[in-house]
């Protein structure tokens, strides 16, 4: 079974530092069902390939179990398995932890790689095999092979050659093959119990909690087994739930604070209202709607046939929704509304099919680098018709005499943009994703500095 990651890094033979194997040598290392080979088809300055040849011995496998002859005659010699992980463990076992001692930094840098498989078991089909690797940014590229070619009336087997294609850090590559390789194969060559959760939560940690599959990856990932699937799911809701929550509650508060004199908030959901209106979107969903304030008026607004609140946040969802409890609404407006948790830097079918997206004072607090997989999740998977995103002015924080000088509205901002920042990035995106943008000031403006807020409209004809 074959395994190759190739990435044109520059210089592209740092790779070998990464996975800390020479791309001069050809190493072999011994494990209990076979051996493992490591080597470099290609290495040089532009381009690097990592080869990881895995030799699964069928006779080990089942050498003392009083085993029968059909079980010599298997595919786990040949096939993407668990083997696969528990090779990927052991003889990148720190590139697999993020380490690199010569090289911290670039153990943690997003790079341009791309992972081969050269059989992979995918017990779902490829439309699965996609539900798993394309929420988290990547391309894939699937051959898929018949079951026999002399006989074409057999129809496609469950493999494929694979290729995927991403930038992020090598450390994130290989724990998302750790786990997914034998959620397609939808098994595992040993006893799993109770030590298999918390390598699910370890190598899963920072990407398993928001994904779309959450659950059939547990399920799979276990091996079915219900009582260490309910344990494993308990565990991601509850590090979902987490201490941040409530810093985010009193950050969100601060910021109110600090906007409160002029009803900056109430300006901009009267903006955003106006906007839905006048593009007759019937269908709204409210990407980060936080604890619910724009979800509120529409729902109270016949005007709107289905309204949709996303934000990755449970404790946010959960006030959300008793504060809808509170509006003592009817089975019809109940019909008309939903809340969903989900992250909006992965891509998820549930985004798609609304009339307008809004996107109400989110952007700023992603990381710029996560900004790049949200415009891809909303503009070319999810494309609704309108979109409308709106974020502070930095430029007009010098008039807000309740907040510090260089202090940013909100300790959760990663960043604020000038009104010629926003603009340059707005028009990039309707660019590149066949949209057109206009731009709307909200609140009172300043000659000199702008308005408090500024708003993006961004219209698609299908």
């Amino acid at each position: 079974m074959l395994l190759t990651i190739t990435t044109t890094h520059s210089p592209a033979t740092e790779l070998g530092y990464l996975l800390h194997k020479h791309p001069d040598r050809c190493q072999s290392f011994a494990l209990s069902f076979g051996k493992a080979h490591i080597f470099y088809p290609e290495a040089s300055r532009e381009r690097c390939t990592a080869a990881l040849l895995l030799d699964v011995d069928p006779v080990k496998l089942v050498r003392g179990r009083g085993a029968r002859l059909e079980q010599y005659v298997t595919d786990r010699p040949y096939v993407a398995s668990s083997f696969l992980s528990v090779a990927i463990a052991q003889v990148f076992s720190t590139a697999l932890g993020g380490r690199c001692k010569d090289l911290p930094k670039l153990a943690q840098t997003p790079i341009p790689l791309v992972a081969k498989l050269s059989v992979l078991p995918c017990r779902g089909g490829e439309e699965f095999l996609r539900q798993l690797f394309e929420p988290l940014g990547y391309g894939v590229s699937a051959e898929g092979h018949a079951l026999d070619e002399k006989f074409p009336d057999w129809g496609q087997s469950q493999y494929f050659t694979v290729e995927l294609q991403h930038t992020l850090p090598l450390s994130d590559l290989l724990s998302h093959l750790y786990v997914l390789i034998p959620v397609l194969d939808d098994d595992k060559h040993y006893w799993v119990g109770d030590e298999e959760i918390e390598k699910l939560l370890r190598h899963g940690e920072g990407w398993l909690t928001t994904h779309p599959a959450r659950e059939q990856i547990t399920r799979r990932y276990l091996k079915r087994q219900q009582r260490l699937t309910r344990l494993a799911l308990a565990q991601l809701i509850e590090s979902d739930n987490s201490d941040v929550d409530s810093a985010e509650e009193n950050y969100a508060q601060e910021e109110a604070e600090v906007e409160k004199p002029i009803s900056l908030n109430q300006q901009r959901l009267d903006a955003v209202i106006a906007v839905l209106k006048q593009s007759n979107a019937k269908r709204v969903i409210d990407l980060g709607c936080g604890q619910g304030n724009l979800l509120k008026i529409l729902i109270k607004d016949g005007f709107f046939e289905q309204i949709t609140g996303v934000d990755v946040s449970y404790r946010a969802l959960e006030v959300a929704q008793e504060r809808l409890d509170r509006l003592r609404l009817t089975r019809n407006q109940w019909e008309r509304v939903q809340l969903i948790q989900g992250a909006l830097t992965y891509q998820d079918k549930r985004f798609s099919s609304y009339d307008a997206a809004t996107v109400i004072e989110v952007i700023e607090h992603l990381d710029l680098p996560r900004l790049g997989a949200f415009e891809r999740v909303l503009f070319e998977f999810a494309q609704p018709k309108t979109v409308v995103v709106t974020t502070p002015n930095i430029e007009y924080n010098i008039k807000f005499e309740n907040l510090p000088a260089g202090k940013l509205r909100h300790q959760d901002h990663r960043f604020e943009w000038t009104r010629s920042q926003f603009q340059n990035w707005a028009n990039q995106v309707a660019k590149g994703f066949g949209y057109t943008v206009e731009f709307q000031p909200i609140g009172t403006e300043d000659p000199e500095v702008g308005s408090p807020t500024q708003m993006a409209v961004f219209s698609h004809n299908f």
